[in-house]
């Protein structure tokens, strides 16, 4: 594929609106993340508290997915976006104030609760409105490249964020720095011009809530790659115990953190630029199968490595192979669902996926803390495989997918 081909979307003017937003406030939330999980580390050097920081994220995700969704599809996406980008810049400066006041773990669990109450309205806004962004022709590349996106900042972010530590900045000062690249992104979606699209009509029911999930459920292909990676991270995920890791079993302190935390995100990194540059995939599901598996030899290298250039260098793969399914799995979930349900579809997407990132990072910090993080890393990688196996055996028309993308239904309204 010509650069002139990989380039296409980026060319027009929504997109690289929409993506020069995406990009300051990926970066910015990365930041955050990564300084506050080291804050939590050093406060207390307890693997269970990095382990309840997941779930305190998690927990309001999970409880407003549905709500979320059809809010979504009910409303104005771009008003939804541009509202919980200058939430998250809320959340940034009261977790400033946090830190600079040296207030008890708990208040900073109540803050990463809010901050789960603002990603589950911003995901689902987010991605059911990048389709009415773009052409639907370069729909796939759009993909592409917001994974690219998203993989650059997890990249810099934590590796920014580390070094800025080291230099003796404190927390709040890198939060306040995050706050105001968050703030940039939430003026940038004001600018955007998405397509008008006809949205779902009626009252908030459990019906219509439940609608993205019944979708979901008759779309066999999209349930069979949820499931794939909610089972598959849920139990492989390494991310809440990096820390550990940087700290007493590789011993590099947060420098190190930032280069573990962004190893994953480097090979995702790379790997999207690839795809970005290939024709439309052709085998996605054995691709996929293939790729969650890779990610579960990752993970069992990566807790038994105490070299650093190995560990670094399992992350990296992990991220490589995790970006294919994460790729093919947004591709499905947006080609294959109508406008209409899109934002509650979207919104059970983020479901499964804040299941699997941050009820998977509870796992392993609570068999951390029962039999110590080696373990919890190795079992859960061979976790994932076994998972691949089940997906594959259960769901047989994974194994058969090839095209990603398919006609657009005309469901009934609802």
């Amino acid at each position: 594929m010509s650069m002139h081909e990989m380039t296409r979307v980026i060319r027009e003017r929504n997109y690289a609106v929409f993506a020069l937003g995406f990009a300051c406030s990926g970066f910015g939330l990365q930041m955050m993340t990564t300084v506050i999980l080291w804050d939590l580390w050093l406060k207390t050097h307890d693997a269970l508290v990095l382990g309840i920081a997941g779930l305190a994220r998690a927990l309001p995700v999970v409880a407003l997915a549905l709500v979320a969704g059809h809010t979504a599809d009910k409303y104005s996406r771009k008003m939804i976006l541009a509202i919980t980008q200058f939430g998250f810049v809320a959340v940034a400066l009261c977790f400033a104030a946090a830190s600079l006041f040296e207030v008890s773990v708990w208040m900073w669990y109540g803050l990463l609760s809010i901050s789960g109450c603002v990603r589950s309205f911003n995901g689902p806004s987010r991605n059911s409105l990048m389709p009415l962004l773009v052409k639907p022709e370069t729909f796939e590349n759009a993909v592409a490249w917001n994974s690219g996106i998203f993989q650059a900042c997890a990249v810099l972010g934590p590796i920014v964020a580390g070094v800025i530590l080291a230099m003796g900045i404190p927390t709040w000062g890198v939060l306040l720095f995050s706050a105001g690249l968050i703030l940039i992104s939430g003026f940038l979606v004001l600018e955007l011009k998405p397509r008008e699209a006809a949205r779902t009509a009626g009252a908030m029911t459990l019906q219509s809530m439940f609608a993205g999930m019944s979708h979901i459920y008759k779309e066999r292909t999209i349930f069979a790659t949820l499931t794939l990676d909610l089972f598959g991270v849920l139990l492989g995920g390494a991310t809440a115990l990096l820390p550990i890791y940087a700290d007493e079993i590789l011993g590099g302190g947060p420098v190190l953190l930032g280069w573990l935390k962004a190893a994953p995100f480097i090979g995702a990194f790379l790997m999207s630029v690839w795809l970005a540059a290939r024709p439309r995939m052709r085998h996605a599901g054995p691709a996929l199968l293939m790729s969650v598996a890779t990610f579960g030899v990752c993970m069992v290298v990566f807790g038994l490595s105490t070299w650093i250039w190995l560990s670094l260098l399992a992350l990296f793969i992990s991220g490589a192979v995790d970006n294919v399914s994460v790729i093919i799995r947004h591709t499905l979930v947006q080609t294959r669902t109508p406008n209409q349900l899109r934002g509650r579809v979207s919104a059970v997407n983020s479901l499964f996926i804040e299941c699997s990132n941050e009820l998977g990072a509870f796992e392993s910090g609570l068999v951390a803390r029962l039999f110590g993080p080696v373990i919890s890393v190795v079992s859960g990688g061979i976790g994932t495989l076994a998972v691949v196996g089940a997906v594959s055996w259960f769901f047989p028309e994974i194994r058969k997918l090839r095209q990603m993308a398919s006609e657009e239904p005309e469901p009934p309204t609802v």
